[in-house]
């Protein structure tokens, strides 16, 4: 829902907020993805969960809420209320702020009060986290602490040990070494968001006194969308392509009609530095793993002219797809999913065009198109968008533009060969296929939540769902590893089985559209197969149920000679493999564990 999209209008949500509800959940084309969230607060939350379900719904969650009390957060979730209990958390978020702070430091303390001060404040946070880490073992948000909205010691508040600032500080930097030592720890900024609002207005204290808001009533739609922000990031749902227009977005000006000498770009001119800012931001994001691509308007050549000066930051390597032609926009991007393997709604279109950007809204449902006016304002919207918001950064996620460049080798190499099985021994593939391991946990949850095409369950499981399963022995794991001549593809695939008897039914198997067809489903299914036949089970029991995104996999079982024992009227299926039979591995082109 465009309302929903920043930039968006506060006031406008506040008002329409159930009438926005009403017409998200009377979607039927969307398939909600539903968790349990429960909000303790250190102060009122209800207009906070209020726009925290608007924002989740409009990218795909729907979520039931549990809200602790008035400013019993500590209590809830130290002493186990036994209705959180009962509730079952999928994920917890802790709204507290500088309003929560226990005991500050006075004038008169000396330094060894005010770290005890400062111990005793961190020691209560963290006893907090860890009980409900080991209590519920899902993911939690927690607020820091915003600045005070007044400083008794003026400017030298952050300086003196006594001062509230310094305090807020020391404080926060204890929240965030906690963030860096624990998995499924994320820190919600409102110390930035309050300062990008405006300190005096956000912390007025008219809404805590006549509302016990902690902060201004008109700022929750942006708190709000910054929560939802980080738990559609855990959850998957994040965007993952940036896709630019040239002319007028990554540089001034027009090159076809000025010149690749005469576009605005680089320090001689202010304008030209409002686009070279512009670029070092993209190419920021390329750096924590969103891909970049072209889609213009131009003569290839041409385009590409304006990313060989000397003081362009991108350069046509930076681009993972280069679409410079005169077709619509909208089926470039189309084509550019295509050969990415990802589905549309993965993408970010920005192009200073409002023409050209209504054509792709209107033409690719689900992709991001937002509204960018000017050049001076595009990092402020894309970054407040929170479209590529990282939770964590794996391995992958740093690679992973280096791998997507690697896959167009992969194709480029495949025109060569006329027989498809000699270019799959070409390519020297080996494969690590085992039970899932403590360093891999977080890319298996991301791959979970992302995976939608090569996901024939849909399950999804937080980073702490994965780690519980796998320290389950009624379960079996498995993540698969693939690496070529070309390099290294990371954690590709996963899959999830749990024993009932004489029978392992499979919960999840996914795969990364990218390894298609490369004959790792095929490994995955003769480890699977040892793993379950090593253990005396008789029988694999695989479930397909059908989405808008995944027709792909529709026969997937019957591929690997699963027998299709039921389907229903929606299309579900399940599926049988006797492995009482003898069983003849399917994979001919990867080496598997090889050495062990």
């Amino acid at each position: 829902m465009r309302e929903l999209e920043y930039p968006f209008d506060s006031e406008l949500i506040r008002k329409k907020r159930l009438k926005y509800r009403k017409a998200l959940l009377s979607d039927t084309t969307t398939k909600y993805l539903e968790k349990r969230i429960a909000i303790l607060g250190g102060s009122t939350t209800d207009e906070i969960k209020n726009m925290i379900e608007l924002f989740l719904l409009n990218v795909g969650i729907e979520a039931t809420f549990y809200e602790s009390e008035y400013n019993q957060f500590y209590e809830d979730g130290m002493f186990d209320n036994a209705r959180l209990v009962e509730f079952k958390p999928d994920l917890i978020y802790i709204h507290t702020s500088s309003r929560n702070i226990s005991n500050w430091p006075k004038t008169a303390d000396k330094p060894e009060d005010v770290k005890a001060l400062l111990d005793a404040e961190l020691e209560r946070f963290r006893g907090l986290w860890d009980h409900l880490f080991e209590k519920y073992h899902c993911p939690i948000i927690q607020n820091n602490f915003e600045l005070p909205f007044y400083r008794v010691l003026g400017n030298q508040d952050a300086v003196m040990l006594q001062g509230k600032s310094y305090f807020v500080n020391q404080l926060n930097e204890g929240f965030y070494q906690y963030a860096r030592e624990r998995e499924n720890f994320f820190i919600h900024d409102i110390n930035y968001e309050a300062a990008s609002y405006g300190i005096a207005e956000w912390s007025n204290p008219f809404y805590w006194h006549m509302y016990k808001y902690a902060l201004a009533v008109p700022a929750i739609p942006f708190t709000a969308y910054g929560v939802a922000t980080i738990i559609k990031s855990i959850l998957g749902k994040n965007k993952k392509v940036l896709a630019l227009d040239l002319d007028n977005t990554l540089w001034g000006g027009v090159i076809g009609d000025d010149g690749a000498e005469n576009i605005e770009i680089g320090q001689e001119t202010a304008l030209g530095q409002t686009y070279s800012e512009f670029q070092n931001y993209v190419k920021d994001l390329k750096g924590i793993g969103t891909l970049l691509t072209v889609i213009s308007k131009n003569n290839e050549d041409v385009a590409r002219s304006g990313f060989e000066r000397p003081d362009s930051v991108l350069k046509v390597e930076d681009f993972v797809s280069f679409k410079a032609n005169w077709e619509p926009k909208d089926q470039n991007l189309l084509a550019e999913a295509s050969e990415l393997n990802l589905l549309p709604e993965s993408f970010v279109f920005v192009d200073d065009n409002p023409a050209e950007r209504e054509i792709v809204r209107q033409g690719i449902l689900g992709a991001a198109v937002p509204e960018i006016n000017r050049v001076e304002n595009y990092i402020q919207i894309l970054d407040h968008a929170g479209y590529f918001e990282p939770t964590k950064l794996s391995e992958d996620d740093l690679k992973r533009n280096e791998m997507y460049l690697e896959n167009a080798k992969r194709n480029h190499a495949q025109l060569a060969f006329t027989d498809y099985g000699e270019y799959l021994k070409s390519l020297e593939m080996t494969g690590t296929i085992k039970p899932f391991q403590d360093l891999y946990m977080s890319r298996i949850a991301q791959l979970s939540n992302k995976s939608n095409q090569f996901n024939l369950t849909t399950r999804r499981y937080t980073q702490a769902e994965v780690e519980e399963t796998a320290k389950d022995g009624r379960h079996i794991t498995l993540y698969g590893k693939l690496e070529d001549k070309f390099g290294d593809n990371g954690v590709v695939s996963v899959v999830i089985g749990e024993i009932k008897g004489l029978e392992l039914h499979i919960d999840l198997w996914i795969m990364s559209c990218r390894v298609l067809k490369r004959d790792m489903e095929y490994a995955m299914m003769d480890q699977l197969v040892e793993e379950a036949q090593a253990r005396g089970l008789q029988s694999l029991y695989g479930y397909y149920y059908p989405t808008a995104k995944n027709a792909m996999v529709r026969d997937f079982y019957s591929t690997l000679g699963f027998d299709k024992i039921s389907e229903d009227e929606a299309g579900n299926t399940c599926w049988k493999f006797d492995l009482t039979k003898p069983y003849t591995k399917k994979n001919k082109y990867i080496s598997v564990n090889e050495g062990e």
